[in-house]
């Protein structure tokens, strides 16, 4: 794989050895070793963010609204406004009339939901709040000549600023906080910053959060019997064992994001992805990815095909004797298997039965939120802060897309925890989140530019093996599965891929998040589906089309999409072998391996 000719990339020994911090360091002037440490010192503040990048958005943003006069004039009348609505209902409030205050606010706002937030006077602090967020929503939003992403990048900003400043995240001025201090006599505090000190201590040590414990890798998440059979450098291979007596012949193998342990498609039994598929008499194969250190500094993004992806393509077709399989690629994982998709059609690799992709992006142009943390400047800045250990710690990935949603995943969870003194219960996904991984150096400076920055697998310059691949060479039959409200891989985004396909193509648009819509087990309360299939050939339909056209089916997407792998597989057969020494693909060890336990 190469980079778009207009992109820099991190530099590499001639021999393509591996190198350490200090090599590196020592081959780079004093001048650049100067700026590198200046920005590790800055991205210790700033949480990673490029102070740059966050002042060209708001130069850009203040200047066009300092020559906008009417935009200013239309908000300096929204803050009369505002203040004499707010003012009118409090007074309405203080005389009895309980209005709700949620109306006013953003979709999906769920802080000022519960009815002591319609009595007098936190009623008129949540509106008060609302008319303040209402505003400022205005003010960084359509503003003429300022960029889409400067208008987003602004937006951004301002909503974190206000939802630090929430009432509900005080105990004076929430007043379920309030009820509940009163009843238990401040009991409730204690606990709470009990546990607050609890969960610092456990960050400073690297231990697990409370409850997590109980989730242990192999024991009670990650326990569907299975080998390894094969390893490389950077991944395991995992071949499952067979639930049923026949299986279909074509075996499926699964490959996730490398930003992520492979067990969340394998967490407990009863919502595990791998252990349902297995039921449905599928032989499965998963990549569990190695989490990359210091010595890894110059794995490229191809390594995670060569060493990863085609040798559990090659495992499982060479074990279960199959000339074709099914294919399955979870978030960055499924970008890497489109990649590969394309590479084997171009060289006339015909193995792909199908393929699945699970909330993944081949187009970035439209990649949401996420891309407020992508362009050249804050791209550089965060290969400055690597440079030095040699990989984007997990830390600052967790804390990027927390604050994406920092509402939910910040604010309203520490309100719970520590101000209510109500821990959150442990799960398993919360276990799995709490086990983060690393990313190259090397791999994650190609991934940032040349598919974030760049576009260039959409735009058909992306290059495996120094020639490009072009992603309307896949003709197998396609399964696309997205969430309503993933904030990672938007739906709109992900629906893109119709326009890169002439293929068979079944989109499944499914509630929840980027995680939680995935794992959609049957039996699971509250789910439902939107489903249909573009015949090869068919015109394309926009996303907002297709969603009017598709009513929402109850229930699980899982049991339709294993209907419709069976419907692209042969006949049952006698299970393979569980690992074949013959075909070089011996059973090493036991299921999970060795390196879902790299911290």
């Amino acid at each position: 794989m190469s980079i778009s000719r207009h992109a820099s990339v991190p530099s590499e020994t001639t021999t393509g050895a591996v190198t350490t911090p200090e090599e590196n360091l020592a081959a780079e002037s004093p001048f650049q070793v100067l700026d590198r440490s200046v920005h590790v010192a800055m991205s210790l503040f700033t949480a990673g963010l490029s102070p740059a990048a966050l002042t060209q958005a708001f130069f850009d943003w203040y200047v066009h609204l300092a020559v906008s006069p009417g935009k200013r004039l239309e908000l300096a009348w929204q803050v009369v406004d505002g203040a004499v609505n707010t003012y009118t209902y409090g007074l309405r409030s203080a005389f009895g009339l309980h209005d709700d205050p949620c109306p006013r606010g953003l979709p999906h706002d769920e802080r000022f939901r519960a009815p002591n937030w319609q009595s007098f006077p936190f009623n008129v602090y949540a509106h008060g709040f609302l008319s303040i967020e209402r505003w400022w929503e205005a003010a960084t939003t359509s503003l003429r000549g300022v960029s889409q992403r400067h208008d987003e990048m602004a937006n951004f900003a301002a909503r974190q600023i206000l939802d630090t400043v929430a009432p509900s995240n005080f105990i004076l001025t929430n007043p379920e906080v309030l009820e509940r201090t009163c009843a238990e006599g401040g009991a409730n505090l204690l606990r709470g910053y009990a546990d607050w000190i609890a969960d610092r201590a456990s960050l400073r040590i690297g231990a697990p959060l409370r409850g997590l414990e109980a989730f242990k890798v192999g024991e009670t998440v990650a326990v569907t019997p299975g080998k390894i059979v094969h390893r490389t450098r950077l991944a395991e291979i995992i071949q499952y064992a067979p639930a049923t007596e026949r299986v279909r012949p074509e075996p499926v193998v699964i490959v996730s994001a490398w930003i992520m342990k492979y067990y969340i498609l394998d967490l407990s039994p009863e919502n595990s992805l791998v252990r349902f598929l297995t039921q449905q008499g599928f032989t499965v194969f998963v990549v569990s990815w190695k989490n990359p250190g210091v010595a890894d500094r110059d794995v490229g993004f191809d390594d995670y095909r060569t060493e990863g992806l085609l040798p559990a393509i090659n495992a499982a077709t060479a074990i279960t004797k199959a000339p074709k399989m099914h294919a399955v690629g979870y978030c960055l994982g499924g970008t890497l298997l489109a990649i590969t998709a394309a590479a084997m059609a171009r060289d006339g690799d015909d193995r792909l039965a199908s393929l699945t992709f699970f909330a993944a992006q081949v187009d970035f142009t439209d990649a949401g939120e996420l891309m407020l943390f992508v362009d050249e400047s804050q791209v550089t800045f965060l290969e400055d802060t690597m440079w030095g250990r040699g990989y984007l710690d997990s830390g600052k990935m967790a804390g990027a897309f927390q604050m994406l949603r920092s509402n939910d995943l910040i604010w309203s969870r520490s309100v719970h925890d520590y101000l209510m003194g109500e821990p959150s219960t442990a799960t398993d996904i919360m276990a799995w989140n709490a086990d983060p991984t690393r990313m190259p150096y090397r791999m994650h400076s190609q991934y940032l530019r040349s598919l974030f920055l760049n576009n260039d697998l959409a735009e058909g310059r992306f290059e495996v093996e120094d020639r490009p691949v072009v992603l309307p060479d896949i003709r197998a039959p396609t399964f696309v599965v997205s969430t309503e409200r993933d904030h990672v891989a938007p739906w709109r985004s992900v629906f893109k891929f119709h326009l890169f396909s002439g293929a068979e193509v079944t989109f499944v648009l499914t509630n929840g998040g980027h995680n939680a819509g995935i794992l959609s087990e049957p039996r699971h309360p509250h789910r439902h589906f939107r489903m249909g299939t573009r015949k090869a050939g068919a015109s394309y339909v926009d996303p907002d089309a297709w969603c009017a056209e598709h009513a929402p089916k109850d229930g699980s997407w899982w049991p339709a999409w294993s209907a419709w792998l069976a419907a692209k597989s042969g006949a049952m057969v006698e299970p393979p072998l569980l690992g074949d020494g013959a075909v070089g693909f011996p059973a090493l060890e036991d299921a999970p391996g060795r390196y879902v336990f790299m911290k």
